[in-house]
């Protein structure tokens, strides 16, 4: 036998395997004594249904505490005396501090949606990349600084800047405006505004980096459309970007919202503590958050007090809940409308 002859075939070895019609080996078979892993299922599906669980604890712990004795029209009144010495004849009206919560939670979301739109723009379209790592950086440090910090740095600096040029030099000039033209705090360099300030520095960290991831997801095929159209950068970012992201953009707010409404510690240091319907932004106030904070000593002692506070924390966990729900359907609406306009591709800028 000639070896190479025209009609021999190589002999290989027993070992060797045939590929597989795709081009890839076959699968090992399995070893003996070894299971699927279909444990993993067992031992996944407990542990996702951790946070449900928690969630449902601390809700329930809150109801059976309450005993919603002081639901009614009175527990919504804008009417609070805590008497001591006589706690059943006392009022328990929240509505005092659910306009303080409104007043300082919808004006920091305000400026701090204004400052993080024009922060996120910034960093994804104008910037290049070192500059726009270096503020990425900055801006991720202020959502690691505690609540207390904040809350000494307010008093301690802003307060005495508010008081003495800040707040004056509102009322001389746009005072005309409501709310900029009353009355001071009355028990000092503390009040709405100090406490607009602190929570809108205090957003602005979480709100930015939201919104840039928001901006960022926007396919590459509608922005180099756009730039072929002829459009400058600004349009593309505010026709493309913003439009593309604007369930993006409407999620980082509502989350925005939720940590503003559920601050206690910062806030308490710098709004005044006065249960009232404040008069203007330089008046002291209340929120239901830092109200808790300021009574929680208390509420051990007083029983009646303690279930007003542990009833304030329910209404302050279903809108936490309402928040984050809404951000949550917003977040996925905005992925899925992603994916399809990726997918299918198009542009309209108008």
């Amino acid at each position: 036998m000639v070896l190479g002859a025209p009609g021999d075939q190589p002999v290989r070895p027993a070992a060797e395997a045939e590929p597989s019609a795709a081009g890839t080996s076959p699968a090992p078979a399995p070893a003996r004594g070894t299971r699927p892993a279909n444990w993993r299922a067992w031992l996944g599906s407990p542990i996702a249904l951790i946070p449900f669980l928690l969630v449902a604890i601390v809700t329930l712990v809150l109801v059976a505490a309450s005993h919603f004795q002081d639901f009614g029209a009175s527990f919504w009144s804008t009417y609070y005396d805590f008497l001591p010495g006589n706690s059943t004849g006392s009022s328990w009206g929240i509505g005092s501090f659910v306009v303080g919560t409104g007043i300082t939670a919808g004006a920091a979301l305000v400026l701090a949606t204004g400052l993080s739109l024009a922060l996120s723009v910034s960093i994804v379209v104008y910037l290049p990349s070192i500059p726009s790592r270096i503020l990425t950086i900055l801006t991720n440090l202020l959502a690691g600084i505690p609540s207390v910090v904040y809350g000494i740095w307010g008093y301690v600096i802003l307060a005495p800047y508010f008081a003495l040029t800040l707040e004056p030099g509102l009322r001389d000039t746009i005072g005309w405006i409501p709310g900029f033209g009353g009355p001071v705090s009355e028990i000092g360099p503390h009040g709405l505004l100090l406490a607009i300030a602190i929570l809108t520095i205090m957003i602005i960290p979480l709100t930015t980096a939201l919104m840039r991831d928001a901006l960022r997801a926007v396919p590459g095929d509608l922005i180099e459309a756009g730039l072929a159209l002829g459009a400058t950068r600004w349009e593309v970012a505010r026709r493309v970007r913003m439009r593309s992201a604007r369930l993006g953009i409407g999620s980082a707010v509502l989350l925005g919202f939720g940590r503003a409404v559920g601050e206690s510690v910062a806030v308490a240091m710098v709004i005044g503590a006065v249960p009232a319907i404040p008069q203007s932004l330089y008046s002291a106030s209340t929120t239901q958050a830092s109200l808790t904070f300021h009574q929680l000593d208390s509420a051990f002692i007083y029983p009646l007090l303690l279930r007003f506070l542990v009833e304030i924390a329910l209404v302050l966990l279903v809108i936490a809940l309402v928040v984050n729900l809404l951000a949550q359907r917003l977040t996925r609406t905005e992925v899925a409308t992603a994916t399809t306009v990726g997918s299918e591709g198009g542009l309209v800028v108008r």
